[in-house]
């Protein structure tokens, strides 16, 4: 059964990447074929967002969120899908990748697409986030890593949460609610 096609064009990084996503769901991809993304290749990215939109679907790491920067900063309103981490790795001490996601983690995070908002003003603030624990303190980072994972917005570091948190308007009813439902699982967890 074929699924329905994917207007947008999904920049990923590789061929592996374009292999994997088509098994997933039928759209179009453009690679960047690394991450000192080409003068021609950001043309591109920039043709196809004013013809067919764009959604930016890199990898969970260094290499992925500096193409992701670099796409953002040089074209606006791009949609961004993201994988955690755990979705990317075939085995604890394997590659990290889209190309090792499985069909159902890639169609579960194109489920999930954020456009930032570059011109919004601030929904939540850096003091609010230091008061939920997310940034700096015990346990900050492990926080960080279960809130990316449940809004769907990738792994970040304490400023990257509040920008993505931000330029995606998650509100502050959204982030509590994550908050809530990480409390949750925690509380199960130490059950």
């Amino acid at each position: 059964m074929m699924t329905k096609k994917i207007q947008e064009v999904i920049v990923v990084e590789g061929k592996d990447d374009t292999k994997r996503i088509k098994l997933a769901v039928n759209a179009d991809t453009l690679e960047t074929r690394g991450s000192a993304i080409s003068d021609e290749v950001l043309m591109q990215i920039e043709q196809l967002q004013k013809k067919r939109g764009v959604i930016v679907f890199t990898d969970p790491d260094f290499s992925g969120e500096k193409i992701r920067g670099i796409i953002t900063r040089e074209i606006p309103g791009v949609k961004h899908a993201f994988l955690n981490k755990k979705d990317a790795a075939p085995s604890a001490k394997g590659s990290l990748g889209v190309e090792h996601a499985s069909i159902g983690a890639i169609q579960e995070a194109l489920k999930h697409l954020y456009t930032e908002v570059n011109t919004a003003t601030p929904q939540i603030s850096l003091k609010e986030l230091q008061e939920a624990g997310l940034i700096a303190g015990t346990g900050a980072k492990g926080k960080r890593a279960l809130l990316g994972e449940y809004l769907k917005i990738g792994y970040t570091n304490g400023k990257q949460l509040y920008n993505r948190l931000n330029l995606f308007q998650i509100t502050k009813k959204q982030l509590k609610s994550a908050l809530e439902q990480i409390k949750k699982t925690e509380e199960e967890n130490d059950r």
